[in-house]
């Protein structure tokens, strides 16, 4: 369902309840150690806040406050409002990796984060892969859990942490400017809003739902459960076989999101974190798991707890904040978090997790990792559809709001230099100039909300299934 042309743009404001009034105005980190490999270490450090949260972050999902303020930007709002609820009730047909009925029931299971050692992602490892990892990491119940091995474990806490950190302050800043609902963020954080003329509860002021009304998000930015006109339910059994349905997850009393905004969406940035962590500790599954993690995003779509640009914007932080800390930016290194132990050198902690991973699996299989990961019977295991899914999830169709951008192909070695690591940890037989080429060639639509033409914005292109492909390729076709 792509909104390209001008009657479109205006059928979709005209039907998305936007409101008529917008405003129409166009602590020091330890030095990073060395990087084994090809790349050569990255070097320019981003800042945090004293909160733990990343300011080039919230900069670039900061694009999201000024869409009320253009055109283009309340048709891209219009199209969110609508491309969601279709997907979420099923009268917008996506190329889904089950039917849609079951797409629904895995969207219910998918509901509970088993953030703790990332068991509900391994089905991309494949039949024999996953099933062996889960063997060895699993949830007893909803508190308690197994790992793998201590260092899989902390690299897994200590990713979650940085980019959980920034999901959350994410979600409060835009929704009204607090840390929390309630605590102010810094005047760095603030001058964003103030230098891009941004607004807080984007979201609640298009859908009218404004924060504090009654239905509405206390913060703002209220969630499609909220605000579409019509929910379909779903019924079905959570992640511990539970009957459960979509509302008890939405609105309590298993979790309750009615105070909890919307974007960027917490969920789907915990989902391509944990798959690009397991790509990167099983690059054997590279393409699958990225699939895994967009299925994961779109689950939260059908669940009718996100909006489309909520999943995007989860993508593209998980994606952003996994290539700084793959590249030893030092400005994400060493920091104190909550349950996850301080990694030094996260190149490190990633060779270390892969040994922990590759000797546990192989031994569980009797066979190479190679071998094992092309065991594989489940819904990842159509290359075709699974890309064609992946397609599906790249713009969700939503119309571009940064012509520019969209008539460009950037180079990614020049704007977001450190992106490579994507490809290199995982792939480490390719060289940097390889992984960059691929990365760009590979790049998805541009001008899309995020794609200010920013180098954050650039990370919302990456199409990181196509690239993982074509990298496994390249370096098959070396013999290496």
């Amino acid at each position: 369902m792509r909104m390209t042309t001008a009657t479109s743009l205006a059928a979709l404001l005209i039907a998305a309840p936007l409101a008529a009034n917008a405003q129409m105005t166009p602590a020091e980190p330890p030095p990073a150690p060395p990087v084994t490999g090809s790349q050569t270490p990255f070097i320019a450090a981003t800042p945090h806040t004293a909160q733990g949260y990343s300011l080039p972050v919230l900069k670039g999902l900061a694009s999201v406050s000024v869409l009320l303020n253009s055109y283009d930007g309340k048709a891209a709002l219009g199209a969110n409002y609508i491309v969601t609820g279709g997907i979420q009730t099923g009268t917008v047909r996506q190329a889904t990796l089950l039917p849609f009925a079951e797409q629904q029931g895995q969207a219910l299971r998918d509901a509970f984060i088993t953030d703790g050692n990332l068991a509900q992602l391994a089905d991309g490892l494949g039949t024999t892969l996953g099933s062996a990892y889960v063997a060895r990491a699993h949830y007893r119940d909803r508190s308690s859990f197994t790992n793998l091995s201590p260092a899989v474990a902390d690299l897994i806490a200590y990713a979650n942490a940085v980019t959980g950190t920034d999901s959350n302050a994410g979600k409060y800043f835009f929704a009204n400017g607090t840390t929390d609902g309630k605590k102010a963020v810094t005047d760095e954080a603030l001058q964003i809003l103030k230098d891009n003329t941004g607004t807080t509860d984007v979201f609640g002021k298009a859908y009218n739902k404004i924060a504090g009304t009654p239905g509405a998000d206390a913060f703002g930015d209220s969630r499609p459960f909220q605000t579409e006109p019509s929910v379909a339910s779903i019924v079905s059994r959570d992640y511990f076989g539970v009957p459960a349905d979509n509302t008890v997850y939405n609105k309590g009393p298993i979790s309750d999101l009615q105070n909890s905004p919307s974007y960027p969406s917490g969920h789907t940035t915990y989902g391509y974190m944990g798959s690009l962590v397991l790509a990167m500790l099983v690059p054997e599954r590279y393409a699958a798991m990225i699939a895994r993690g967009a299925e994961y995003g779109n689950d939260r779509i059908l669940m009718g707890a996100h909006y489309a640009m909520d999943v995007l914007g989860g993508r593209t932080l998980a994606t952003y904040d996994l290539a700084h800390l793959l590249a030893n930016d030092p400005a994400y290194l060493g920091r104190s978090y909550k349950n996850a132990p301080a990694v030094a050198d996260f190149q490190a902690a990633v060779r270390a997790a892969r040994a922990d991973v590759t000797k546990a699996l192989e031994a569980a299989c009797g066979k190479t990792m190679a071998d094992c990961a092309r065991e594989d019977t489940g819904r990842f295991s159509d290359p075709a559809a699974t890309e064609a899914f992946y397609a599906a999830t790249q713009t969700y169709g939503l119309p571009v709001v940064y012509p520019k951008a969209a008539a460009t192909r950037p180079d990614v070695a020049k704007l977001a230099p450190e992106a490579g690591y994507l490809l290199t940890t995982a792939f480490p037989n390719l060289t940097p100039d390889q992984a960059d080429a691929i990365l760009t060639d590979t790049l998805g639509p541009g001008g899309g909300f995020l794609d200010d033409g920013s180098a954050f914005g650039l990370y919302s292109r990456l199409n990181l299934y196509a690239a993982g492909a074509k990298a496994a390729a390249t370096v098959t076709a070396a013999g290496k």
